[in-house]
């Protein structure tokens, strides 16, 4: 007994297609025909949810050294959905979406898998058994590495004979569920289409006695097909009907939101807009000039209204201004407050609001065009708590001696007046732009904190290292804090055993607000160096999603220093033994 059809489709997707692939088939976007009440099931892969698709084919990729520079154009990645005839998960009601017997499902799941994982392997990043539409079916995604490891889709589906290499041995894997290969042949001998065509038309015009066994097998063939093919179109135009219904459901509602978000658009640009400064001078007792609509006459006032702005050309007063506030303060002769009061009780609470967001406004935009920036200030060194603070780095945080002494001569770290180390943060132009305190007086001194005026997003601690001098930055490594930097480049250096090949910088930048895109994003290689738990773990994941090309590397310990920490002690409990040997 045959159940339907087996169906693989192939779908093959290049590096900016991934994301957009991977939105549909993990409903990360919205899918009106899907019913959202039901849960779909990751069969191969992670259940992460922040687990990308991207990262998981770079990462196989990257498994293997290319011996060729991948194209732009490469095809990276290769969905596959796989699904059979509805009449398969639900002999008895086939037009029913959404409905399977539970115990064909699994059987059918178990072998798809078995066919996925004995053709390509580990190969098969990510497999989804999707149940929320009205057949159930399978997105699996393929990586089309070939034996070598190299990045070839052609190897396994380039041409016409491939494409149908791959669906005879899809259907061998599916043919003991009773699902047929389709017009391949017919269902017993599987012969190829133009034979099945050539069959039928040697015995369309004859009449039934005359026929061969062959053309009556092959007529029946062609009459069970267009049967079967009869009850899929019904089911899917009624299931066509179903998404098209939720799909007007879904118009009509983003257009009540669409029509809400302008009216609370305008509202809000009602709020950022100043009374109309005719109507406030109608209120405040002067009469419009029938000679010119411009001008508005009072006692003792002549005044022109151009928009915002308005002059009063009377000779005993020659002043301009801009807005209803200083046009009433202007007319009454009153202050600020009782300007406000005024307004309030002309127009109402909600309209002298709008008053006065608009002066404040004006007033900050002013102020921000003429008042001087304030400029970042370090903190004041004091040359007699260095020794404080230098034992604290050497000894308590067992930073390099001769490290520390090329920072503080560099004027890089210092000590202030409360026997805090002083980390300067610069600008990448090498401007000094902020200051990182560590403080180093008592045992169990915790506090950290930036100086104030420091200003967070234009510059940061930092060294370069490696390389020559005068190379150009390849390779960023962002850690939480400034003492967390420098202990990183200490143990790289102590397991290279030199100074890395590439000019490299490690920056502390404790906060993804901190970072800067723009520059890093030039960058070939950033690694997101933070602690080992779940805060790092968190900072991490956002910068990674900044930039989607840097990798996370966590310490053994729970920080860097710790971990610098650990292995100084190690290291002086091996010279000890050392010692006690000799």
């Amino acid at each position: 007994m045959t159940y339907g059809y087996a169906i693989a489709r192939t779908k093959k997707l290049k590096r900016h297609n991934l994301a957009g692939s991977e939105a549909h088939t993990a409903r990360t976007r919205e899918t009106p025909n899907a019913d959202s009440s039901k849960q779909n099931i990751r069969l191969i892969g992670s259940t992460e949810q922040n687990e990308r698709l991207e990262d998981l084919v770079l990462a196989k990729i990257g498994q293997y050294e290319q011996k060729r520079k991948i194209r732009t154009d490469a095809v990276y990645c290769v969905e596959i959905l796989l699904t059979a005839s509805p009449q398969y998960y639900r002999p008895d009601d086939p037009t029913r979406a959404g409905y399977y017997h539970e115990d064909k499902l699994k059987q059918w799941v178990d072998a798809n898998l078995k066919w996925l994982q004995e053709t390509y392997q580990d190969r098969i990043v990510r497999c989804e058994l999707h149940l929320d539409e009205a057949t159930p079916h399978l997105h699996a995604y393929l990586v089309p590495l070939d034996k070598d490891g190299q990045l070839r889709c052609n190897h396994f589906f380039d041409g016409r004979q491939k494409m149908m290499a791959f669906q005879d041995d899809y259907h061998t894997a599916m043919q003991h569920l009773g699902l047929e290969r389709g017009i391949k042949g017919s269902k017993a001998q599987h012969q190829d289409i133009k034979d099945f065509y050539r069959i039928v038309e040697e015995g369309k015009d004859l009449e039934p006695g005359k026929l061969t066994s062959e053309q009556l097998q092959a007529k029946a063939a062609d009459r069970d097909r267009a049967i079967r093919k009869k009850k899929e179109m019904e089911a899917t135009a009624k299931q066509l009907v179903k998404e098209n219904e939720a799909l007007e459901a879904r118009i009509q509602q983003l257009s009540a939101e669409n029509q809400q978000l302008r009216s609370e658009l305008k509202q809000l640009a009602d709020q950022l807009r100043d009374l109309p400064l005719e109507d406030v001078a109608w209120h405040l007792g002067l009469t419009q000039d029938t000679k010119g609509n411009l001008r508005w006459k009072g006692v003792g006032h002549i005044i022109n209204i151009d928009d915002s702005k308005w002059y009063d050309f009377s000779p005993s007063v020659n002043k301009g201004g801009g807005g209803a506030i200083d046009l009433v303060m202007h007319v009454m002769g009153c202050k600020f407050k009782e300007a406000i009061a005024t307004l309030n009780d002309r127009f109402g609470e909600s309209l002298m609001q709008r008053a006065v967001t608009h002066h404040a406004r004006e007033q900050a935009a002013e102020i921000a065009q003429t008042e001087p920036t304030p400029q970042f200030v370090p903190p004041v060194e004091d040359e007699t708590n260095w020794q404080a603070v230098y034992n604290y780095l050497t000894q308590k945080r067992g930073l390099s001696e001769n490290l520390v002494q090329h920072l503080h001569t560099s004027g890089l770290v210092y000590a202030d007046s409360q026997q805090n180390a002083v980390f300067l943060m610069r600008g990448l132009d090498g401007e000094t732009t902020g200051a990182f305190l560590r403080g180093t007086r008592g045992e169990d001194n915790t506090f950290m904190g930036y100086a104030t005026g420091t200003k967070r997003t234009e510059g940061w601690f930092y060294i370069r290292w490696g390389g020559q001098p005068s190379d150009e930055i390849q390779r960023v490594v962002l850690c939480k804090s400034p003492v967390d930097a420098l202990s990183f480049a200490m143990l790289e250096v102590e397991a290279l055993g030199e100074m890395p090949q590439q000019r490299t910088m490690c920056m502390a930048a404790d906060n993804v607000r901190s970072v800067s895109v723009e520059f890093l994003k030039n960058i070939p290689t950033v690694v997101a160096a933070y602690d080992n738990d779940a805060a790092g773990d968190e900072t991490a994941q956002a910068i990674m999603e900044l930039l989607p090309l840097s990798c996370r590397v966590r310490p053994q310990a729970k920080d860097w220093n710790q971990e610098l920490l650990e292995q100084l002690r190690k290291s002086e409990q091996k010279h000890n033994k050392q010692l006690e040997r000799d």
